[in-house]
């Protein structure tokens, strides 16, 4: 059976390097359709709806962090940056803006395809897996929904990808780092900061930023736990 094409729609004003990407990207079954501008990148999203944005950072006007955040305002569809600055600083403001991952330049070809395919996987339903339930919050795996108090939550997918992680295994202690290790696999050591700003935007979704948290609870030197149940009072 031949594996379904993957579309990407890749944002980048280098547009000899766009179209090496997009030459050598089609030999893995991934279909790359470039813009090269932040405004054009916008209305080809809207026009072609494809499965993943890669994003370059240092565009012309309006620059990478700004249109990630467009992106996620508009659209659930998962984003990687790239970016050629690498600091640590840059990338934990991609993970602010709502990007799923990032790809310091310059890379190989194919860390980049692998990085597509890992956070591919990531989205796809778990068909498998029943659903998860605690205290007025429900995360289903098959539909990859989030209710809480019975009203939607629209999570990014690292953002999904934490809770589920979390609530899965209620009662237990994460790491920083173990949690980077089960979100990012190749890329686990490099940022433990942007652990805290995911579980901070949850909280914020969850409506849960008030102690005692309802749900994620801070382990202080350590990393976080799901409350196995509610704590005194809540």
């Amino acid at each position: 059976m031949t594996a379904p094409v993957i579309r990407v729609l890749l944002i980048d004003d280098d547009q000899r390097h766009s179209e090496l990407l997009r030459a050598y990207c089609q030999r893995h079954d991934i279909e790359v359709e470039c813009a090269y501008d932040g405004e054009q990148g916008l209305r080809r999203l809207a026009a072609s709806r494809p499965d993943l944005v890669l994003v370059d950072v240092m565009l012309p006007g309006r620059d990478g962090f700004s249109l990630c955040r467009e992106i996620r305002r508009r659209n659930k569809v998962p984003v990687i940056m790239l970016t050629a600055r690498g600091a640590v600083t840059d990338r934990v403001l991609g993970l602010e803006m709502g990007a799923d991952d990032y790809v310091a330049k310059p890379f190989d070809p194919r860390e980049l395809v692998a990085r597509i395919q890992s956070v591919l996987r990531r989205v796809q339903p778990a068909l498998t897996e029943a659903a998860v339930e605690f205290e007025g919050l429900r995360i289903d795996p098959a539909a990859r929904t989030v209710l809480a108090g019975g009203t939607s939550i629209e999570l990014t997918t690292m953002e999904y990808e934490l809770l589920l992680l979390l609530a899965s295994n209620p009662g237990r202690d994460f790491s920083r780092d173990e949690i980077l290790g089960a979100l990012r696999g190749i890329d686990a050591a490099i940022l433990t900061r942007s652990v805290d700003i995911l579980v901070s935007r949850l909280r914020a979704k969850l409506g849960d930023t008030k102690r005692p948290w309802r749900y994620i609870h801070t382990v202080w030197g350590r990393g976080y736990r799901f409350l196995s149940q509610p704590p005194p009072g809540a």
